[in-house]
């Protein structure tokens, strides 16, 4: 009995998609298009890792002491210590650095969060006068990246509508509702330093003229590209 309910069953929704004046989503006239669109991003958030050895300071003063005019230049340059630096991974460098042969020597490894290529610069520039010179660029990104790739993103379904309408105006016919919607293949490559290099910064104004100093270089870095592609099918009417 349970089985005859289900045949049952299935008959009358079979029935139902066979009725006239429906169609299967194949058979229905359609258009399909690729929309796309891009975005260049200025990066507001910039990632500096900085390690600080004893080992390069022995004989001059502990690694304390080393720190504490670390915080107090960055403080100088308006820098928020207690917010923008932060120690990196305590543990494994404990244990990475315990020993040197007979001889303790102590690491600290922080990473120093600030909003433009230029406050990087002068960081890197401060902390060198200091001897701290094992400093790298981790990586760079924007506070409202997510934002952006939504953006990005009704950009491409609004650009496949507009050609899906071009192409059938131009055969004197209109589009209806979209009856599919697909991201592709998207690309957000956030800048990471320690794979792809320094090929990302660019130094502009450096140098000097007629022997006169030209002052600080300013520096750039690669905007972050976000690249978005929608497949869409619209009703063909």
């Amino acid at each position: 009995m349970k089985n005859l309910v289900l045949i049952v069953l299935a008959a009358l929704a079979l029935n139902s998609l066979a009725q006239p004046g429906t169609k299967n989503f194949i058979d229905q006239n359609y258009i399909e298009v690729t929309g796309k669109a891009e975005m260049e991003v200025v990066p507001n958030e910039i990632y500096l890792a900085i390690t600080v050895d004893e080992k390069d300071f022995k004989g001059k003063q502990e690694i304390q002491g080393i720190e504490k005019s670390m915080f107090k230049q960055l403080a100088a340059m308006g820098i928020n210590v207690q917010e923008q630096l932060a120690v990196k991974d305590m543990a494994s460098n404990f244990k990475k650095y315990w020993l040197k042969g007979q001889e303790i020597n102590t690491v600290r490894e922080y990473q120093l969060k600030v909003a433009n290529a230029n406050t990087a610069g002068r960081a890197i520039r401060e902390l060198e006068s200091l001897g701290v010179s094992n400093i790298s660029i981790e990586k760079i990104g924007h506070s409202e990246i997510q934002r952006f790739r939504t953006e990005v993103k009704i950009n491409a379904i609004k650009a496949a509508k507009e050609k899906a309408a071009s192409l059938t105006n131009a055969i004197g016919q209109d589009i209806g509702k979209a009856i599919y919607i697909q991201e592709l293949d998207n690309r957000f490559a956030p800048f990471q330093a320690k794979a792809a290099g320094l090929s990302n910064i660019v130094v502009r104004g450096y140098g000097d003229t007629d022997g006169l100093e030209a002052g600080q270089p300013e520096i750039e870095f690669e905007k972050i590209k976000l690249e978005y592609s929608i497949l869409a099918r619209f009703e063909v009417e």
